[in-house]
């Protein structure tokens, strides 16, 4: 039986002709804290809306938990938590009034978890939404989508708006939900504050996904290798796929996906070569390497030659 607990194959979502999600597949094993990144457009809103029962896919399957995401919608409520990247509440309500009204559509529970987070996040009960700052507003949503205790926590950029420390605090209390055996898929752009509490990553673009693994796997998967050299610079044929060139003078990088073991050793002892270092990258130069696009905006990987 697979441990995962969310599962997408070969999702297609269009809207009026253009495609939004082009055969997704995605998988979250049950306590993963997984890091979901793209660009603005690359369909990770489009993901939340399939995985929360906002919408069906026109192709595909998504299920969490074992459930059908659309069929089993009403099931999934009271097990997922979910907070959208724009949150829209009744602003003419104070912070304790959303939660008490949206206890009513939750088990026995909701209102004091609800209550507890607020006070965690530092809001004033008494405080109409229409008076707090992005960030409160961002609070109020955080506070809803962990207040049911849900098993899966889906968060379209939760810490938009946050001030630096309640975004660490909160990024770092990630690992706390994980270790409770929750699930969580979060999507956002502080990827390197993001990288210190992932355990998984899954980088999307034009609607599909173009690489999934643990942290661990993506540090053995993506390789910065540099060195210097004597006479004319090496070669990068054969090395594995090449994501970015540069360097000066006798200096010498290139960022490898999937490296080849024999070639970068044969690379390492080849004459004229020195100060040879094969490091693992961030999760951040990996995103930017992937994502790297040419003027005209079309994907490809980013190259710069040696000068």
């Amino acid at each position: 039986m697979s441990d995962d607990v969310i599962v997408a194959e070969r999702v297609v979502v269009r809207y009026r002709g253009k495609t939004a999600l082009d055969g997704l597949d995605l998988r979250v094993p049950r306590g993963a804290v997984y890091a979901f990144l793209g660009d603005n457009g690359a369909g990770k809103t489009t993901t939340m809306k399939i995985l929360t029962g906002l919408a069906p896919p026109d192709s595909g399957r998504a299920e969490i938990l074992g459930l059908d995401c659309w069929a089993r919608a009403q099931d999934l409520r009271h097990r997922v938590g979910y907070m959208p990247e724009r949150p829209r509440f009744y602003d003419w309500m104070t912070v304790a009034e959303t939660g008490w009204f949206t206890a009513s559509f939750h088990r026995p529970g909701f209102l004091p978890r609800y209550r507890e987070w607020t006070d965690r996040l530092g809001l004033d009960p008494t405080k109409k939404l229409k008076d707090l700052s992005k960030g409160g507003y961002a609070r109020v949503g955080l506070a809803l989508a962990l207040a049911p205790d849900p098993e899966v926590l889906l968060l379209d950029e939760p810490t938009s708006g946050l001030d630096l420390l309640t975004r660490r605090e909160f990024l770092a209390g990630l690992a706390d939900l994980a270790a409770a055996g929750r699930t969580v898929l979060i999507s956002s752009h502080s990827i390197a504050e993001l990288e210190k509490a992932s355990t998984h990553a899954g980088l999307l673009k034009d609607g599909k996904m173009i690489l999934s693994a643990t942290l661990d796997e993506l540090r053995k998967k993506v390789r910065r290798i540099s060195l210097r050299y004597d006479g004319a610079p090496p070669d990068p044929a054969g090395l594995g796929t090449v994501l970015e060139r540069n360097g000066t003078g006798h200096f010498w990088q290139v960022l490898v996906r999937d490296p080849d073991p024999g070639a970068v050793a044969a690379l390492r002892a080849a004459r004229g070569v020195s100060d040879f270092e094969d490091a693992a990258v961030t999760l951040e130069e990996v995103y930017a390497a992937l994502m790297a696009r040419s003027p005209n905006g079309a994907a490809v990987p980013m190259v710069r030659k040696v000068e």
